[in-house]
């Protein structure tokens, strides 16, 4: 074999463990996502800002 191929041959076996660690990255991201979702764990910052809602809309009264 020339060295050509065998550099070529490890070029793409590490593309493709690359490429296997990236979906398994992606799975358990996903599974990570998902267990949050079940047990009701928001995710999202606007259930934050629904809460903190009725403290912004109180009205200052001026001294005096």
């Amino acid at each position: 074999m020339s060295i050509t191929f065998k550099k070529r041959q490890k070029e793409m076996k590490r593309q493709e463990k690359q490429r296997a660690k990236a979906e398994r990255r992606e799975q358990r991201k996903l599974a990570k996502r998902a267990a949050q979702d079940a047990q009701g764990t928001p995710t999202t910052p606007s259930s934050d800002t629904e809460q903190q809602a009725p403290f912004e809309n109180k009205q200052t009264v001026p001294p005096g």
